[in-house]
């Protein structure tokens, strides 16, 4: 994968370049600001991207504002956001247009390495990975899709999973249950969601936006 890096603390930047490229992945650039952000975004087009929501020059939340400008310009533009704070607002908007390629972790939830590399390679593959207190911050609050509230309860479970990005192998395994059990909630869940689509990457990935973009 080509992957772009946009971290202004220069440590924490250099660790995941030389984790990345252990992984056998290039690193096509790397940004320590917001605005050169979004120009290694324009100028690269990476595979996918790894971009801290506050850099600076204000340290507010630049890194996020660069990657949805990019993506308004880029449809699709694969993006994982890793930070220490979780911005309502505009992860709601990272997720608003439909697409996947997106991921929005929090850095004291990457606990491993092939963690990371797994996440990085879910969104650059168009899916999602969202941290379990992103999913938590987006949905409080808010009122449920009238096709969320037609799943059962083991169905959310299932959908709320397959959120943070985990397999149908990897869900069986947290719920102690066999995966053609898990299979067969996801097409009841795709059905109730009126996701109809024969991609199954696709119909994972609709089905994830609706239920984080519930509002």
């Amino acid at each position: 994968m080509r992957i772009a890096v946009a971290e202004d603390l220069y440590l924490l930047r250099d660790g995941m370049v030389r984790l990345i490229e252990a992984f056998g992945h290039e690193v096509v650039a790397t940004a320590a600001t917001g605005p050169e952000t979004l120009d290694v975004l324009r100028t690269h087009r990476p595979d996918v991207s790894v971009i801290d929501v506050r850099m600076p020059p204000a340290q507010s939340d630049e890194g996020l504002r660069a990657a949805l400008t990019a993506r308004s310009e880029i449809p699709g533009l694969p993006v994982l956001i890793l930070s220490q704070h979780v911005e309502q607002l505009y992860a709601r908007e990272l997720l608003a247009d439909g697409t996947g390629g997106v991921g929005y972790l929090l850095k004291e939830s990457v606990f491993d390495a092939d963690q990371f590399i797994g996440s990085l390679e879910r969104v650059a593959a168009g899916g999602t990975a969202m941290d379990p207190a992103v999913i938590a911050k987006l949905l409080s609050g808010s009122a449920p899709d009238r096709g969320l509230e037609r799943l059962t309860e083991r169905e959310g479970s299932v959908l709320a999973l397959m959120a943070e990005g985990l397999s149908n192998h990897a869900i069986a395994r947290r719920l102690f249950l066999s995966e053609g059990a898990i299979s067969k909630y996801t097409t009841s869940l795709f059905g109730k969601l009126g996701i109809t689509d024969d991609d199954d990457t696709n119909r994972r990935v609709r089905a994830v936006l609706a239920y984080l973009n519930a509002s």
